[in-house]
């Protein structure tokens, strides 16, 4: 009789832990990164009233005869299915499209999370607003190169940082000089190059038509002639070869002295001057250098990579965001404030770049909200609920039985 009481006993005790972990579940409908949790029940130990026995000459044999006592937990286990993802607007919002985990670093250790709803502090480390931990990758050399395969460091990206000037190396030429021009004709453009300095200073350039498929050109400053030569073109107006007579030396003073190396395009292409007959559209369209600029915004790439857009137009690699692969994620420790810690059933963290290895994307100004499911929540809270009203009917049952027994004796 007693057996019965104490497997209902045992019944309302699982069903109430299966409430408590669906109460958790739904109280973290909203919890970005969150991952649902499972509990899984099993039988406890059963007594053996009679054990089984071998079946003999003229007899069969006989199974055990045995009753359960109840049943207990197994296991709770997490679901680290992908969440749905939902847009912020904001740039150091991050979601991992696929498997893996921001790495987050603190005093109190390294953990791992789902959760990017990330942040600048005051000192530039990208960080959880939550504790202060910061997240884990690479940075930048000075060059804007990134060495994925060094160890792993504080994102740090300090906010006033500026980019330096780039001295101009090389002009490049496009357009059309008019077939149909008579020697002696004249088309000029200007371009700004840039000094060591990051100073501006305005160069011009002539092309002087000087024979039918010949023209010099005389590239000159704000003190005179800095570089002159030809470039000459074939019966079909494409360019067919380029002199350079005295090479483009310009002093601006003060600073070092810019030395240019012209760019009219490549011979037996059109990619750069032509000689058709049409209007001159000859123009100096680019030049690789850049004045001083500050940090403006950032922008976040697919592999985590953090690029920084400065007020000069330039762009530059400042950082790249890692990420962690566990063989077995459901062993992985849940510390609280949607943190993990690697637990001896985790397996040790593979680190590596997103969109690689098996790691997912990263996807900029989103989260990962939780991947609880409302409805199937509420069926489990259904199942529960049974469960502990039957099991507590056990209970009284027994008790009824138990006071009929008593009852024989008056």
């Amino acid at each position: 009789m007693m057996r019965s009481m104490f497997s209902g006993v045992s019944g309302l005790r699982i069903h109430q832990t299966m409430m408590d972990v669906i109460g958790n579940n739904i109280a973290n409908i909203n919890t970005i990164g969150y991952k649902s949790s499972t509990i899984n029940f099993q039988s406890m130990l059963s007594q053996v009233l009679k054990g089984a026995t071998t079946s003999g000459e003229n007899t069969g044999g006989t199974n055990p005869m045995q009753i359960g006592l109840g049943s207990k937990m197994s296991s709770v286990d997490s679901n680290f299915a992908q969440g749905n993802l939902q847009s912020t607007g904001k740039v150091t919002d991050m979601a991992i499209q696929g498997e893996g985990f921001f790495i987050l670093k603190s005093s109190d250790g390294v953990f791992y999370t789902r959760a990017g709803n990330f942040s600048f502090d005051s000192a530039g480390n990208l960080v959880n607003p939550a504790d202060g931990s910061i997240v884990q990758g690479w940075v930048a050399e000075s060059d804007g190169t990134i060495n994925t395969n060094s160890s792993i460091t504080n994102i740090n990206i300090p906010i006033d940082q500026i980019i330096e000037p780039v001295a101009t190396t090389e002009v490049g030429y496009g357009g059309n000089l008019p077939a149909d021009a008579a020697v002696g004709e004249i088309c000029p453009t200007s371009i700004d190059v840039i000094d060591s300095q990051g100073n501006s200073h305005s160069l011009a350039v002539e092309f002087e038509k000087t024979a039918g498929n010949t023209w010099e050109w005389t590239i000159t400053g704000p003190a005179g002639a800095v570089g002159d030569g030809t470039i000459t073109f074939d019966l079909n107006g494409i360019l067919s070869g380029i002199t350079v007579t005295t090479p483009i030396s310009y002093d601006p003073g003060g600073t070092d002295i810019i030395n240019i190396t012209p760019d009219f395009g490549t011979t037996g292409d059109i990619d750069g001057l032509t000689q058709f007959s049409s209007d001159s559209t000859a123009a100096a369209i680019s030049q690789n250098g850049n004045v001083a600029g500050s940090l403006q915004s950032l922008a976040i790439g697919s592999n985590g990579g953090i690029t920084g857009v400065f007020s000069n137009g330039q762009n530059k690699n400042l950082a790249q965001i890692a990420l962690a692969l566990f063989k077995n994620p459901g062993g992985l420790i849940d510390v609280g404030s949607s943190l993990y810690s690697q637990s001896n059933n985790s397996g040790v963290a593979v680190i590596g770049e997103s969109d690689s290895g098996g790691r997912g994307q990263i996807i900029a100004g989103t989260v990962e909200m939780s991947n609880v499911d409302l409805a199937k929540e509420f069926a489990n809270m259904i199942i529960a609920q049974r469960g502990f009203q039957a099991n507590s009917r056990i209970i009284t049952s027994s008790d009824e039985m138990l006071q009929e027994l008593v009852r024989l004796k008056s």
